[in-house]
């Protein structure tokens, strides 16, 4: 597995796993503490999650299964922004420690941008950090004027929206991101209900390749420096599949065929965000 390290020197694997719809179904518990385990093994050892996820249905199963081997894991979760105030992080916070079954958290974000002003947010998180409750922050869904009204250089990461369908970021956001140093990790990396891999175009540079679909989508959003990515899957073989994409390198004559099925941005966009 390819690392990508942090500005603190932490090392991170660059395909990490998503939580998203887990700890909605107690049907389902088992299967996805499985997977997440199954991940763990395989190199994939950064878990991304949040309180919104299934109303902290996620942070439990995540709890749950990491329970026996949380010094490996790099862990990931976010506030909700009707709780990002300087009173309501850090009682936010506690509640996802008891969910998550640990006493600090690896990185904790702001999900998105709500009432409460950016500053207000920060010194929260920074006296979670004094506590030893968090060892960094970072911010999700944050567009390049939120960032830079944030001018914060200790934030770790901000987690976006990117895929070939979704490109926009690369038009200002990420490069900004890319020139202070400050990761990207990109949620939904495979899309949206399967449209993305059953393009043709990435169906066929798969097929080039020998490879699925998905490491397609995974390896050409990895071939960006600086930016790692969380699929979601809860299937031993799509799970297979996600931690062996970082091996793959798209040639140029792939890279072209795919600006070709979805364009680059001439212009700035609104962040997209699901």
């Amino acid at each position: 597995m390819r690392n990508l390290k942090l500005a603190d020197g932490t090392v991170v694997p660059v395909i990490g796993q998503g939580t998203w719809h887990m700890g909605e179904n107690p049907a389902e518990r088992n299967n996805e503490v499985a997977a997440l385990r199954l991940g763990i093994e395989m190199g994939m050892t950064l878990i991304d999650t949040a309180e919104m996820y299934g109303e902290g249905g996620a942070e439990a199963v995540v709890g749950e299964a990491i329970r026996n081997c949380r010094d490996q894991v790099f862990l990931v979760s976010k506030v909700y922004p009707h709780n990002a105030s300087r009173e309501g992080v850090p009682e936010a916070c506690e509640r996802s420690l008891r969910r998550l079954g640990t006493d600090c958290i690896d990185l904790y974000l702001l999900h998105w941008r709500g009432q409460y002003p950016l500053a207000e947010t920060v010194e929260a998180f920074e006296r979670l950090q004094e506590a030893g409750k968090i060892r960094r922050w970072g911010v999700s869904n944050l567009d390049l004027d939120d960032m830079r009204e944030l001018d914060a250089p200790d934030c770790a990461v901000n987690q976006v929206l990117y895929n070939p369908q979704e490109r926009g970021i690369e038009f200002d956001l990420l490069p900004w991101c890319q020139a202070q140093g400050m990761p990207v990790m990109a949620y939904c990396p495979l899309g949206q209900g399967g449209d993305l891999l059953r393009h043709q175009t990435i169906v066929e540079v798969a097929r080039r390749h020998g490879a699925e679909p998905a490491q397609v989508a995974l390896a050409w959003s990895l071939r960006q420096p600086d930016v790692l990515v969380i699929p979601k899957s809860s299937s031993p073989a799509h799970l297979r599949t996600n931690a062996s994409a970082a091996e793959l390198t798209l040639s140029v004559d792939d890279l072209a065929l795919l600006d070709r099925a979805f364009p680059p941005p001439s212009r700035p966009r609104p962040l997209q965000m699901v």
